[in-house]
């Protein structure tokens, strides 16, 4: 049997292969700020740390140099074994994931995704303009907007008021504070509903912005005078008033005497004047009348003040509206009341001395009874 013989040869120990420490934290920033990627590995050894963008294995950087032209990357290594990957002022197009990989053989990655959030904007060019439609008709307003995440558009009515909605299948309208959807449907719409509509989007990324739609439904004139017979005191002042709805706004007038006819009338008559009648005259503003108009959106009071009610002022009036859809008026017949002051005040008086002077009679007969009958006593 051979003798054992013992060698001074000892076989090295093979170095520990690298591995990754924890995991990379996926992270979510909104665009404009920094985005960190942190990638930690232990027994690095002879091994070199590379970062690339795995979605096209484009390499952004190796151990911690920079191979790729984008200023806005960079990479910081601390402690012997941690890289970090930090992307300045994001941009959506930042948003997806990138590999820290380890060029082991089998090679070693690790993936952390970067989330970058961008604020609602109104498409201006696929939402709606302001729009006008006749009454009665269906209209569709349109707000797109875009951002990540995907923005929520919500409709309100500027005015702060509630919005008056159809049901579906109905013709009723309801009041709703806000409706949520990119379309509006406005079906057989009213007058009601004519007003400014805020598109709202937001999605939790400050700011939210709005888009402002104003909605006109337009109708012919409807006029409708307070009162049809006024009676006024001689002297006086006297107001006469009618309120006017329409859209678009209308021009609106004031005239005296004759008789309006309706406007389908126009071309069988004289104008719209009734034929072998006079002429209404047309109320200017001025010392003897005051005009004036008060407007709250789709509404209109029209009030004529006429001074110093004299016997030449007794008539009819007739306060017209019209615009490109049609015609209206109302009619009032103003008459004078006649008032004698003098007569009503010595009426009064006499009531309140009749008493008195039964009262005196009274004093007087008593008086003179008393002396006849001391008369006779002394006789």
């Amino acid at each position: 049997m051979a003798p054992y013989t013992e060698t001074n040869s000892q076989q090295q120990p093979a170095d520990p292969e690298p591995e990754f420490e924890g995991t990379i934290q996926n992270v979510t920033f909104p665009a404009g700020r920094e985005a960190v990627l942190t990638c930690s590995v232990k027994n690095l050894g002879r091994y070199k740390v590379g970062w690339l963008r795995a979605s096209d294995q484009t390499v952004l950087a190796l151990q911690g140099r920079v191979v790729t032209h984008n200023a806005r990357i960079s990479v910081v290594h601390e402690d012997m074994r941690t890289w970090r990957l930090r992307i300045r002022q994001l941009r959506e197009s930042d948003r997806g994931c990138y590999m820290c990989q380890i060029n082991a053989s089998p090679m070693k990655k690790q993936i952390g995704c970067i989330d970058v959030q961008v604020p609602p904007d109104i498409i201006n060019e696929e939402s709606s303009a302001d729009i006008a439609v006749q009454e009665g008709e269906d209209a569709t307003i349109v707000c797109k907007a875009v951002g990540h995440p995907t923005p929520r558009v919500t409709w309100k009515r500027e005015d702060g008021e509630c919005m008056l909605l159809r049901k579906p299948q109905s013709r009723e309208l309801i009041k709703v504070e806000a409706y949520n959807g990119t379309h509006l449907h406005l079906p057989k719409l009213e007058r009601r509903q004519m007003g400014a509509y805020l598109c709202i989007a937001s999605n939790d990324v400050p700011p939210a912005v709005s888009k402002r739609v104003s909605l006109s439904v337009h109708f012919a004139p409807s006029v409708r005078p307070t009162s049809q017979l006024l009676g006024a005191p001689l002297g006086s002042d006297v107001q006469l008033e009618c309120s006017v709805e329409a859209s678009p706004m209308p021009v609106s007038y004031w005239l005296k005497g004759g008789r309006v006819l309706p406007s389908n009338f126009a071309g069988i008559t004289n104008g719209n004047y009734e034929a072998g009648q006079a002429r209404p005259e047309m109320l200017l503003d001025g010392p003897k009348y005051g005009i004036t108009e008060e407007r709250h959106g789709f509404r209109t009071n029209m009030r004529l003040l006429v001074r110093f009610f004299s016997p030449n002022d007794v008539g009819t009036y007739h306060c017209v509206s019209t615009n490109s859809l049609g015609r209206a008026d109302g009619t009032m017949r103003l008459y004078g009341k006649l008032m004698v002051p003098s007569a009503l005040f010595l009426i009064d008086q006499t009531l309140f001395l009749l008493p008195l002077f039964f009262f005196f009679l009274l004093f007087v007969a008593t008086y003179f009874q008393g002396r006849r009958t001391m008369g006779s006593f002394q006789n």
